[in-house]
């Protein structure tokens, strides 16, 4: 065990985060969503929350400042009325930490495809509607 770093962040979720590079991208994903067949690199969290995670990681993960939005969400299907009320938490747990316009809404196949060219996906027990999201990572200044 170490110091300071939050019990649910895995060793292997750890060792993910310190091998992605700027401009990589995580996709949080939640229990629905195809993580085994789209990862390159899969990360179990079961039992946990996508903003669990979040709240976890995000004092250790910096945004990528040079793209207009470093975290993107997947797209209501057209034609489902939902309104992902998941949404504005993650939104209020990023703005803890990086400052934040506006995510960017992918269609769910485009969705499907980042995930597979992402860096990692780390599948967790999420169970709201549209719980998936990416971030790209950015730079550690010190």
């Amino acid at each position: 065990m170490l110091k300071g770093i939050p019990s649910i962040i895995s060793p292997d979720l750890l060792k993910i985060l310190m091998e992605m590079g700027h401009g990589d991208d995580i996709v949080f994903a939640d229990g629905n969503f195809p993580s085994a067949s789209s990862a390159r690199r899969l990360v179990r969290s079961d039992g946990h929350q996508v903003s669990d995670l979040l709240q976890a990681v995000l004092p250790f993960f910096p945004l990528d400042p040079f793209v207009e939005r470093p975290v993107a969400l997947m797209a209501v299907v057209p034609g489902d009325s939902s309104q992902p009320a998941i949404w504005e938490k993650y939104k209020a747990i990023i703005q803890q930490h990086e400052k934040l316009a506006d995510f960017e809404y992918v269609e769910r196949f485009a969705f499907y495809e980042r995930a597979r060219q992402a860096y990692a996906v780390v599948a967790t027990s999420e169970t709201a509607p549209y719980g998936n999201i990416i971030l790209k990572k950015g730079l550690v200044k010190e």
